[in-house]
């Protein structure tokens, strides 16, 4: 089983990641939420545990960011939140199970297999499907067109990979500039309309069409 350990506290972080692997689970950690992201794509995870406060991007964004992008592994969320309302936010984000800090090891683990054993294996929830011969690499994270790679900037791969995980279904502009800028908290209302204008001209003749919705958003869809 690989586990995604998303924990800002090293000690917790080094604990956590020994007494798994002593029980013959493969573990990759990191910190901080930019990093979350880029490590859960490249990994493809069984199960992810994620702590909710991180540096950069909180734990509900990268929760958020991931569903958006069709990441689908089971995350446990670990926290010293334990409110109701913080559990009814965390599981309507897209969480499958949450404990509270401090808890038992056993049953941390135990609730991790749980979820492993009710979860589609790596590769059917990790990236989404191909759709006119664009594809996300599951192991590099890149954009390939019929299996080769494809000349991206990071904000073009990100635009795509939210659009390829729902093709024919318009996504909003505002929730896309979120993802295409996570670390930004204020951008100018333009900036995904320029994102999409070069990605739009990266794609031509593969088959997709990028199309703007006026009101709505974007959408990706087959070429006729």
């Amino acid at each position: 089983m690989k586990l995604l350990l998303v924990e800002d506290n090293p000690d917790m972080r080094t604990t956590l990641q020994r007494t798994f692997e002593r029980r013959g689970m493969q573990v990759v950690s990191c910190g901080d939420g930019a990093r979350a992201l880029d490590r859960w794509r490249a990994s493809l995870p069984d199960v992810v545990l994620l702590d909710l406060s991180l540096p950069g991007l909180d734990g509900l964004q990268v929760l958020a960011q991931a569903r958006a992008e069709a990441l689908a592994a089971p995350v446990l969320i670990l926290t010293a939140r334990g409110t109701v309302g913080d559990r009814i936010l965390g599981l309507n984000t897209g969480a499958d199970d949450y404990l509270p800090k401090p808890f038992d090891l056993d049953e941390l683990e135990a609730r991790v297999r749980a979820l492993a054993r009710r979860a589609p294996g790596p590769a059917a929830a990790g990236m989404p499907a191909p759709f006119c011969g664009l594809h996300i690499d599951p192991d590099s994270g890149s954009a390939c067109l019929h299996g080769q790679p494809m000349d991206l900037a990071p904000r073009e791969l990100a635009l795509l990979r939210a659009l390829l995980a729902r093709p024919g279904q318009a996504l909003a502009r505002e929730r896309l500039s979120e993802l295409v800028f996570p670390d930004h908290a204020e951008v100018q209302p333009d900036a995904i309309e320029v994102v999409a204008y070069r990605l739009r001209k990266k794609i031509a003749g593969t088959g997709a069409q990028l199309v703007t919705l006026r009101g709505l958003g974007y959408l990706l869809k087959a070429a006729h």
